[in-house]
């Protein structure tokens, strides 16, 4: 048992046993969706971890996923490394960063040990392509023609933003800013640091620009599950920041937000909007992971409390945070691991109104998976207004045993559709009217 790997295995299995006693005893637990959601007692897991996750298998020849009716789907590209965000330039390219997970080698607990171990059998860890992939689609037949290197070099790339002739990228480390040119094939100019962020933990650093294009907000997820090495290690981070790019003044947007990840503007009200993944090990689905519009100094309970101000006993308190926490607006449930946001303007999607589309990820923390889809929260008068749909789904086998992909970012295509990233498929799909 000396070997880490094997060590691994065998902390694996535990955990999967656990899971499965787990699962016997406490049954499906209703999804805690909504406004006002259901959410279970927390049962507190202790050291035995719930693990489950898909193998990574990715789509056979002529395999998609599922649309809702009225919609349709196909491949805008192929054969991407791990792609995980995009970005659409005006003159139509779109820009996807493909980066992932790099492995821990020091590990931090028996959790890790096991959570490494299941997460690189389902291709969610490995080495970094640490690139932005270019394409096009000149013949506007939904499929793109031309896939190139863009930029390359980078670390861990994710959020990207492109304001008057400077593009931006949100790098693991930090925010980069590097001169832009229209129609550039590359950018192979240096870069300047407007910001550093800590790495590790929670690596995705999401870019959104504010609509006069002086601020840039940035999603900076947490080190750790609830603050599991104290506050001082979270510093900067569980937040959303706020980046003046005029005179270079940074601060704090909103806080208690444990992983924010997806960033939109809701048109109407003008509203920062972002969805966010709770913490683990209090059960399937306690709490839920959420879509919440964004208060300008607002608090969201991470990592004292969750939902509408319950308190995590696992957590060295602080009363008055809790009392300023504020509640979520919409639960997306348990682990749901939702991370792409998008608006959806009225007239995209036939059927679907307007609202917000959202990339979930998938579980790998609870008995039974959820997540694995591209949904859509339809809104009305700046608020989500009715149960969530789907948009795609058929990314995970029947049995639970398998992934084909796993959704992530998403945004709006050149010609009017609705385009995905899928990081375990290394495809990005493409959702029009069918």
């Amino acid at each position: 048992m000396s070997s880490p790997s094997l060590f691994a295995r065998f902390v694996a299995l535990v955990g999967g046993t656990a899971l499965r006693i787990r699962h016997l005893r406490d049954g499906d637990p209703v999804p805690a969706w909504g406004d006002a959601p259901a959410i279970p007692d927390a049962k507190p897991q202790g050291s035995i971890p719930t693990l489950k996750m898909p193998t990574a298998q990715g789509w056979i020849e002529g395999q998609v996923p599922i649309a809702a009716p009225g919609l349709k789907v196909n491949a805008f590209a192929r054969g991407l490394k791990h792609p995980r965000w995009i970005h659409v330039l005006p003159n139509g390219d779109v820009l996807v960063a493909e980066a992932t997970v790099v492995p821990r080698t020091a590990m931090r607990n028996v959790f890790d040990h096991a959570m490494v171990a299941t997460m690189r059998r389902a291709g969610a860890v490995g080495e970094s392509a640490n690139r932005i992939t270019l394409l096009r689609d000149r013949d506007g037949d939904g499929v793109a023609e031309t896939q190139e290197t863009f930029m390359e070099g980078l670390n861990q790339p994710f959020g990207m933003a492109l304001i008057g002739n400077k593009f931006y990228v949100g790098n693991t480390d930090g925010v980069v800013v590097f001169p832009y040119e229209a129609d550039a094939d590359r950018i192979r100019a240096p870069g300047q640091k407007i910001v550093s962020f800590k790495p590790g933990g929670h690596w995705t650093r999401s870019l959104l620009p504010s609509a006069d294009g002086r601020k840039l907000y940035a999603g900076v997820g947490s080190l750790t599950n609830i603050a599991d090495e104290g506050m001082e290690a979270e510093e900067g981070r569980a937040a959303i920041w706020e980046l003046d790019l005029e005179t270079g003044a940074n601060r704090i947007f909103a806080s208690g937000l444990r992983n924010a990840v997806g960033l939109a503007w809701e048109p109407a009200t003008s509203v920062l909007w972002t969805v966010v993944n709770e913490r683990d090990g209090l059960g399937d689905e306690t709490p839920p992971d959420y879509l919440t519009s964004v208060r300008e100094g607002g608090f969201y309970g991470w990592p004292y409390c969750y939902w509408d101000r319950i308190v995590d006993d696992r957590v060295p308190q602080d009363a008055a945070k809790v009392a300023a926490a504020l509640t979520p607006d919409y639960a997306l449930g348990g682990h749901t691991a939702s991370l792409g946001l998008c608006w959806v303007p009225a007239g995209t999607l036939p059927g679907f109104g307007e609202g917000m589309a959202i990339g979930q990820h998938g579980s790998w923390n609870r008995s039974k998976l959820s997540g694995y889809k591209l949904v859509f929260v339809p809104f009305a008068n700046g608020r989500p207004s009715g149960p969530a749909r789907d948009i795609l789904s058929g990314f995970l086998a029947p049995d639970e045993k398998v992934s084909y992909g796993r959704p992530v970012g998403v945004t709006l295509g050149p010609d009017g559709s609705l385009l995905m990233a899928d990081d375990v498929g290394d495809v990005i799909w493409r959702v029009t009217g069918a």
